[in-house]
């Protein structure tokens, strides 16, 4: 790494880890979950091959992150380490900051649907709980591989996870710009029933979308 801002603050000590161009888009992935060298490459499109062996040197160096081994002993995967992970509340609020730079669209830009892994659990921070457990699959329209994330509303708040196969009381679809905005409260579910395909309980998937936000103290 070796920059430094001269500058005895948190913010700035900060920035001197993750604020090179690509380390926080590399955390954000590894939230998702542990990952292959190949699998960051797939989940960070554009990014060139040398700079990702670069930047994952400099954040382990930092103690961001860590290999470890897979599973199958076959091969190193990168995780996160405790510290690294503490790194989820900020970026989860640099998603809700960045709503108003969301509503123009993908004008372009890639998206893949494993990002709501990280997005919603951000977008639905402060919803109020569920007067009962409610289960939604979420799918995206233009995602090929038809994943399922799995958005569970419980009396404690609202969890998200890949789907694990349990029995889905409603799945939404719709395209990425759709999903984005109902979870951030900028779209109504009533405006845009056009544009999405429900099957199963309706009333579920406003549950979840149409939950209030818990009042500040």
């Amino acid at each position: 790494m070796g920059r430094s801002y001269g500058q005895y603050c948190g913010l700035a000590r900060a920035l001197e880890v993750v604020g090179d161009r690509w380390n926080l888009l590399i955390v954000r992935q590894l939230l998702i979950a542990p990952a292959r060298y190949q699998e960051l490459r797939e989940g960070l499109p554009g990014m060139a091959t040398n700079l990702l062996a670069d930047r994952l040197r400099d954040l382990e160096a930092a103690g961001v992150l860590e290999r470890r081994l897979a599973n199958d002993g076959n091969a190193i995967t990168y995780a996160l380490t405790t510290w690294g992970a503490q790194l989820r509340e900020p970026i989860e609020g640099l998603i809700r900051w960045s709503t108003p730079l969301m509503i123009r669209g993908p004008q372009g830009d890639t998206f893949r649907a494993d990002g709501l892994l990280v997005a919603l659990p951000a977008l639905f921070h402060g919803r109020a709980p569920a007067d009962r457990p409610t289960t939604v699959g979420i799918t995206v329209h233009d995602d090929t591989d038809r994943r399922v994330v799995q958005v569970r509303a419980t009396h404690s708040g609202i969890e998200v996870n890949p789907h694990d196969d349990r029995e889905l009381d409603a799945v939404l679809s719709a395209d990425a710009p759709i999903i984005l905005g109902l979870a951030a409260g900028v779209l109504a579910l009533a405006d845009v029933l056009g544009l999405v395909d429900i099957q199963g309980d309706e009333a579920a998937v406003r549950a979840i979308f149409g939950a209030p936000a818990t009042p500040s103290p």
